[in-house]
Formats: structure tokens, C-alpha cells, sequence
């Protein structure tokens, strides 16, 4: 059996990714709280308020690390612009997650972001496959998982959008270490 630390630091060229702290809930929720975003996840709601993020910190702070791994995408200049995590669901592999605030988009920062985790995923949490999923509205996003050697399984699934509320076809797909 591996044993993880709780909440590791992981470097990339450009980004920390890190635990979520108290003191980032107001940042967070600042680019949470656009639509843009949050429409395009499962379980964020709308509006996003400092006391979701503050929410967010504390069940981040509760997760068991064998089973979940929550980050803060920390930017050396910006500071807090997004959030990635893995964790085990359903499926047989666990799935990863993340978001990035709109000010950040196209600057190849979820990929990089995506592929720091998937180093750490592999060579900590010692997981050879991870599952996970865009929606089929967000295909920038599909391209994000597929640079990260994501491959499409052919699947769609149909998932409740807290923000949007309603359903949503989510298209998924597989990395395999």
C-alpha cells in the first residue's frame, strides 16, 4: 500500500498545484461565480458565493487522501485561477475534474495543469487509468483531455448541471497510464 501525504505541493512550468486554503474561498468564488464557468461543470452551483468556496475548502480538507485529490491551480503571477481534482466514483478508475476562471482560458493552463496531476496520479497515487468527461456543448475542454493524452471511450452520459439546472450529455473519456 502507497502512502500519500495529504495534499502535496506539484510544480509545473508556470503553476503550483496545492491545497485549497481558507483565504483562497473569496478568490475562487470571485471566478467561480461567472456563469460561463460554472455551467460548464456538474457540481458547482449558481451564483457561487464565498461561502461555497469556504464550503469547498473544508470537504476538500475532509477528503481521504487514498481515495480523492483536490488542488488549487495556483499561477505564479495571478494566484489562485482554477481548481482540479481526482477522485473515485462509480467507475472502475477514478475520474478528474477541473476548472479554470475565464480571464485564464486559452493560455494552455488546464493542460498543463491536467498534465502535472496526471505525473502525480501516476507516479503517487500509483493509478494507471483515470476517467473523465466534457460536456458535449464544451469542446475546448474535450481538446484540454485530449493534448493530455485522454482518449474518447464513446460513451455519453447524461449528468445534472447544478448551475444550468438541468441535464447534460457528457461526453467521456479514458487516459491510461
Amino acid at each position: 500500500m502507497c502512502v500519500i501525504e495529504k495534499t502535496p505541493v506539484i510544480e509545473t512550468r508556470r503553476l503550483a498545484l496545492r491545497a485549497p486554503e481558507a483565504r483562497d474561498a473569496a478568490r475562487l468564488s470571485e471566478l467561480a461565480s461567472d456563469y460561463d464557468v460554472a455551467k460548464m461543470t456538474l457540481r458547482m452551483p449558481h451564483p457561487y458565493q464565498v461561502a461555497d468556496g469556504l464550503a469547498f475548502v473544508g470537504a476538500v480538507q475532509a477528503q481521504d487522501p487514498r481515495r480523492a485529490a483536490t488542488f488549487v491551480i495556483d499561477h505564479e503571477e495571478a494566484g489562485p485561477i482554477g481548481v482540479i481534482g481526482l477522485f473515485e466514483d462509480a467507475d472502475p478508475a477514478p475520474e478528474v475534474g477541473y476548472w479554470i476562471g475565464r480571464p485564464f482560458w486559452g493560455r494552455g493552463l488546464a493542460t498543463e495543469a491536467l498534465e502535472g496531476a496526471l505525473v502525480w496520479a501516476k507516479k503517487a497515487w500509483k493509478r494507471r487509468a483515470l476517467t473523465a468527461g466534457h460536456f458535449t456543448d464544451n469542446p475546448a475542454s474535450g481538446r484540454v483531455l485530449e493534448k493530455a493524452g485522454f482518449l474518447y471511450t464513446g460513451e455519453v452520459r447524461r449528468g445534472f448541471s447544478k448551475a444550468r439546472g438541468e441535464w447534460t450529455d457528457t461526453r467521456r473519456m479514458v487516459w491510461l497510464a
